[in-house]
């Protein structure tokens, strides 16, 4: 583990939430705690280096796992650490399948996705590469039932939830994913379209990490739209 991993992983522990992103890691994690089981089947999209994945393995040993991750050297790295353990992808996810160019930030890899995006960094360097687009429906068996769903990817991720749609209908699975300005408009992502697929054609619910563990009531459209383009919240729950 290096000082940076290891930093974060000290903040966790402790719950001190220096930046947003390291309290939504903490409240992604606790989710995780409370709803993977020993046998839950679960998938990371933009597994990136694999924290997720390993958070996974550890609170499900026994459960089938999928892991997506388009850039070449994080996904060798994923399959030679984790290919006894999960199924490994180097896809990127959307609604349909075929080709596309992807933009690599090579000084800040977290951020790269299939179209440009705002970047928190002043000189992104971005090499422009191909990678092959799947659906999460052509990839995971129609019998396999899906309990836990990680989506990171940048502003793509209402793509990669309508190419899941039969997918997310049939497991009812708890899915936590970024969503908000700065990335997802990039994409065209309309915030009320995106919370109706999720709510009338899906048949889930929509919370913030937060509101999701505290039980609360789940975001109403308004609310979601509200949170979208003011990116008061940009991390959420689809829950049943």
């Amino acid at each position: 583990m290096n000082i940076k991993s290891l930093l974060r992983y000290i903040l966790n522990f402790i719950h001190f939430d220096i930046t947003k992103n390291l309290e939504y890691d903490r409240l992604t994690k606790l989710i995780m705690r409370r709803v993977i089981n020993n046998n839950s089947n679960c998938i990371d999209v933009g597994c990136h280096k694999g924290e997720i994945l390993e958070s996974i393995l550890k609170y499900s040993p026994e459960g089938k796992h999928y892991a997506f991750e388009p850039i070449p050297y994080l996904f060798h790295q994923l399959e030679k650490k984790y290919k006894r353990k999960a199924l490994i992808y180097p896809y990127a996810l959307s609604d349909k399948a075929g080709e596309s160019s992807f933009q690599f930030v090579k000084n800040a890899p977290a951020y790269s996705g299939i179209k440009k995006r705002k970047y928190a960094i002043a000189k992104p360097d971005i090499e422009e590469i191909k990678v092959e687009l799947r659906t999460l429906d052509e990839i995971i068996p129609g019998d396999t039932k899906i309990d836990f769903i990680k989506i990171d990817v940048e502003g793509g991720e209402y793509g990669v939830l309508k190419g899941a749609k039969k997918l997310l209908k049939s497991s009812q699975p708890i899915v936590v994913f970024e969503c908000g300005m700065g990335a997802s408009d990039y994409y065209g992502t309309n915030p009320k379209e995106l919370y109706k697929f999720i709510t009338k054609e899906v048949g889930l619910k929509v919370s913030t990490l937060k509101s999701y563990i505290k039980n609360n009531k789940p975001l109403t459209l308004n609310d979601f739209d509200y949170c979208f383009k003011t990116n008061k919240e940009y991390y959420f729950v689809a829950h049943k």
